[in-house]
């Protein structure tokens, strides 16, 4: 199988849709001729024109608002936020409009658009410009949340979010637009609501998401070294969050590491621990849930200070082997 970037592997999902669907249109600042903040819209403009690939105005709330009187006429927009920190600025029409439409129509309605939004920190760009905010969407009833880690789920799932009838919250990582992995390249489309099982293990189940599913292979590399053997398990969708997949592998360990990059405080690791302590795999455990997540302060512009308020390799690795004592 072929190689690409998790970058290169959006851009070809874009493209397949687009040309797959004629209600498909993008939207978002600099998506034209620029291809983007980050490039992933780079080409289309020239292949589909102004209609279909549609510069805005430096306005995240205009722009989600076009994007949901759009899909509720038919349409199956894609917008770009530039950085998902910006999401603050739409969140009325995302969290009011998007997410409460169909439930207040009866059902007569649908809003099928997606967010697409580079999320996260490691690149520099200081506390308006790193925060990972998933957990905000996550929150709201009526919109999914999606953050693929790899190449092959980034294209997977984005497709699965363009044909979703439902608001899609789509965070990708910034550091992850550089990796490489295996992507078909014919269509393919990975169903909302289903973990994978990114490595077998028996000793500790790590439950990571976005760039720390990463970070938590690199530990479990490791530690393999070492006699101990991690079970990374990724999500890949928070909401529909798929609860059998992470409770089997708990059963089967005994041991659990939450690991994301947001705030640990009020994250989404809470949200997990508190379904496995409300389930019979409580029973399995043969030590306390540990979660790692970034400290609660605005994210650093210095590189080092940005490294340590966000978990690392180092703080997988510490966790791990408190917990196997």
């Amino acid at each position: 199988m072929r190689e690409l970037t998790y970058l290169a592997a959006i851009t070809e999902a874009l493209d397949e849709a687009l040309d797959e669907d004629e209600h498909v249109f993008l939207m978002g600042e600099d998506i034209a001729l620029y291809g983007g903040g980050f490039g992933a819209t780079k080409g289309l403009f020239n292949k589909y024109g102004a209609e279909r690939i549609r510069n805005t105005p430096i306005s995240e709330s205009a722009l989600a608002g076009a994007a949901v009187g759009a899909a509720m006429t038919g349409m199956r927009p894609i917008i770009e936020i530039q950085f998902s920190d910006f999401i603050t600025i739409a969140m009325d029409q995302l969290v009011n409009q998007a997410a409460k439409i169909h439930y207040m129509y009866g059902g007569k309605v649908s809003v099928p658009l997606v967010m697409r939004t580079a999320a996260g920190s490691g690149t520099g760009h200081a506390a308006q410009h790193s925060q990972s905010l998933e957990n905000w969407t996550a929150h709201i009833p009526g919109l999914k949340v999606v953050q693929p880690s790899t190449p092959y789920d980034a294209k997977g799932l984005l497709h699965a979010a363009i044909e979703d009838n439902n608001p899609v919250m789509f965070y990708e990582h910034k550091l992850s637009y550089r990796l490489m992995g295996d992507v078909p390249a014919e269509k393919y489309v990975i169903p909302l609501g289903v973990a994978d099982v990114k490595r077998s293990g028996q000793d500790i189940t790590v439950v990571a998401t976005g760039i720390m599913v990463q970070k938590s292979l690199a530990a479990a590399e490791q530690l393999a070294a070492e006699g101990i053997s991690l079970e990374v398990v990724d999500p890949r969708t928070l909401v529909p969050l798929d609860t059998k997949t992470i409770l089997a592998s708990v059963q089967k360990t005994g041991r659990l590491l939450i690991v994301h990059e947001a705030v640990k405080r009020s994250g989404f690791g809470g949200e997990i621990a508190s379904i496995v302590a409300e389930s019979s795999a409580f029973y399995a455990l043969k030590k306390p849930i540990q979660r790692l997540g970034g400290k609660a302060i605005p994210m650093p512009y210095q590189k080092e200070l940005e490294h340590q308020a966000i978990p690392q390799v180092e703080d997988i690795l510490i966790a791990a082997h408190q917990l196997m004592k």
